[in-house]
C-alpha cells in the first residue's frame, strides 16, 4: 500500500446475521484497527457488518476507504461518511482496488460474495502475485463448517497444508489483529499485489 500507515482489507456481509456477537466483533475489529493507527480499506457499504466496521473504524480515528461498485450502491447503500468512496464500474475492479489497497485482509462472517473474496486473495498468495496476510475471524464458530471442509479437502489432497497453513484463523478479534501485525514484517514485500496475471 502507499503511504505511510497499514491498510487493512476487511470482506464482510452487507448483512449483519442472526448472531449479534457478529456486529459486536466486527465493531472490534473497526476498533482494533483504529487504535493500531491502521487505515481501513472494505466495500464501501453502509448497511450490515460493513456499516458497522466503518462507523467503528472511523469513530476511533482511523482513515477510511470504502470501493463499491455503481450496480450496489443503492443495493450496498454506498456510505456517504468515508474519508473516500470509490464508486467503480464493477466486482472485478472493486476487488482490485481493495487489494492494491491493502497490506493484509481479514474475512469477517458473511455470505457468498465475503467467501469470493477470501479465496480470490487466498488464490493470489499461493499463486504468488502478493504475499500479504489472509486472515479469517470465527465469530462464534460461524466459519467451523468451512474449515472442516477445509480440512477435507487437504485429506483429500486437493488443497496442500503448505496452502491451508497461509490462512491465519481465530475467533478472538483482538488476537486476529495481534497475529496480522505478527505476521507482517515476513510477509510485507512494499508492492501493491501484481494482478495484472490474474
Amino acid at each position: 500500500m502507499s503511504g505511510t500507515s497499514f491498510g487493512l482489507c476487511v470482506f464482510c456481509g452487507s448483512r449483519s446475521g442472526t448472531d449479534p456477537a457478529h456486529a459486536s466483533a466486527a465493531r472490534d475489529i473497526g476498533r482494533g484497527l483504529a487504535a493500531r493507527g491502521w487505515q481501513l480499506v472494505y466495500g464501501g457499504g453502509r448497511v450490515g457488518l460493513m456499516g458497522v466496521v466503518a462507523d467503528a473504524a472511523k469513530q476511533g480515528g482511523a482513515r477510511v476507504t470504502g470501493v463499491i461498485p455503481e450496480s450496489l450502491m443503492r443495493r450496498e447503500v454506498g456510505h456517504q461518511g468515508l474519508d473516500e468512496l470509490l464508486v467503480v464500474p464493477s466486482m472485478h475492479v472493486r476487488k482490485q482496488q481493495m487489494a492494491e489497497r491493502a497490506d493484509a485482509f481479514v474475512a469477517l462472517p458473511g455470505g457468498l460474495g465475503t467467501l469470493e473474496e477470501l479465496f480470490e486473495v487466498w488464490t493470489w498468495r499461493q499463486l504468488g502475485y502478493h504475499d500479504r496476510p489472509i486472515a479469517l475471524l470465527n465469530t462464534g464458530g460461524y466459519y467451523d463448517l468451512l474449515l472442516d471442509f477445509l480440512l477435507h479437502s487437504t485429506a483429500q489432497q486437493f488443497v496442500s497444508q503448505a496452502q491451508t497453513d497461509l490462512l491465519i484463523v481465530e475467533r478472538d478479534p483482538a488476537v486476529l489483529l495481534e497475529r496480522i501485525a505478527e505476521a507482517l514484517p515476513a510477509a510485507r514485500t512494499g508492492q501493491a499485489p501484481d494482478l495484472s496475471r490474474s
